[in-house]
């Protein structure tokens, strides 16, 4: 095995990722404590090609130091909008034509491998704030809940490695399934 070079990675420019097709999919962020974690998220944005980030509430935005040093300019190509509270981001969505998902723990919810997600269906995943999670007002706007299978003792994740895990699945059923 022989680790790609630059050049072999075939990267796109800023300018080529902001004309390219984007994944009908938008992470919502709600009341996001560490800008470190935003940026996480812009990175996995970039990496996926979703068609944008939704940043609510007290949740940094750019531009910020610390979402910088995390999104490695990520934040400048991936398109995203702040609102005051989800529910205006959630309002916005379903009008849209949007499926909107909490990824939270709550009755009723789907493990993640359980989720199905259409090639061409058009959804926002909503993450919530690393101590309290998605409020309970804004589960009730959501079209359903999707939860991660965990094992151990802690029962959580932090917000940027679950939203890796959650995109990541939702993105590779898409590929899967011809989207």
């Amino acid at each position: 095995m022989q680790k790609l070079s630059m050049d072999e990675l075939n990267r796109l420019s800023p300018e080529e990722f902001r004309r390219s097709e984007k994944t009908p999919v938008v992470a919502v962020l709600e009341n996001i404590r560490s800008a470190y974690n935003v940026g996480s998220v812009f990175r996995t944005a970039d990496a996926f090609l979703l068609e944008a980030i939704y940043i609510t509430g007290y949740s940094p935005f750019p531009p910020h130091k610390e979402i910088r040093k995390t999104a490695l300019g990520a934040e400048d190509t991936v398109a995203w909008q702040h609102f005051s509270n989800a529910r205006l981001a959630i309002e916005q969505l379903k009008s849209n034509g949007y499926k909107v998902l909490a990824v939270e723990q709550v009755k009723g919810s789907l493990f993640l491998e359980q989720a199905h997600f259409d090639a061409h269906e058009k959804i926002a995943v909503l993450f919530g704030n690393e101590v309290t999670g998605v409020e309970q007002e804004t589960i009730q706007l959501c079209d359903g809940c999707i939860e991660i299978p965990q094992l151990g003792m802690k029962h959580s994740l932090n917000v940027a490695t679950a939203a890796g895990v959650v995109l990541w699945e939702i993105i590779r059923t898409r590929m899967k399934n011809g989207g």
